[in-house]
């Protein structure tokens, strides 16, 4: 009877040196992947300020602006499509367009001295600035929480746990193409 309980108790110990690193290996995937959604949630978060921003924006500018009626178009669609987005995939290509028409917009307004001098328009562009700030630091976050994620579904022992409960790596938060470019403003209206 020793020897019987001698066994179990082996196969006891045995069964805990493999089985506690694999938990702590699956713990820590979940709560890598926790903090990659909650990083995801504050850049949502911001987003959304940067939403609601804009009609606010707009309607400031748009009476002066008449003319510029294809950025207004291009804000307005942006908006829409961030409103409708269902993944992160097309709620990044939608952020991507919005900051796109934005950009445009701000070099308009730099252009009109009369909009710089409008105590609303200028709050409203301190506020966006703000909001893109926000946003920029958050994304910033989000992609640590991405890396540090991946790190772990990729690096043994968490790439065995990863694809035995179907952890699959993150995608990380990347600028729209031609971003390194700045945006240029036609503001000649002449069709010469």
């Amino acid at each position: 009877m020793k020897s019987w309980l001698k066994g179990l108790i082996g196969v006891f110990i045995a069964v805990l040196l493999l089985g506690v690193p694999l938990i702590s290996s699956y713990n820590g995937l979940v709560t890598e992947e926790s903090n990659v959604d909650v990083q995801w949630a504050n850049v949502e978060s911001k987003l959304q300020r940067r939403y609601d921003l804009i009609p606010n924006l707009v309607e400031s500018v748009k009476g002066a602006m008449e003319q510029e009626q294809e950025v207004f178009g291009a804000i307005a669609d942006a908006r829409a499509k961030i409103g409708s987005a269902q993944t992160t995939e097309e709620q990044v290509a939608a952020s991507n367009e919005m900051e796109s028409a934005l950009s445009r917009l701000l070099v308009i307004v730099e252009n009109y001295p009369e909009l710089k001098s409008n105590e609303q328009v200028t709050a409203l562009m301190d506020e966006l600035a703000g909001t893109e700030n926000r946003i920029s630091v958050e994304r910033d976050r989000y992609n640590e929480a991405v890396q540090q994620y991946n790190n772990k579904v990729k690096r043994f022992p968490g790439s065995l746990m990863a694809g035995l409960f179907g952890f699959d790596e993150k995608s990380y938060f990347e600028a729209v193409s031609g971003a390194e470019t700045a945006p240029s403003v036609d503001l000649n209206t002449d069709d010469e």
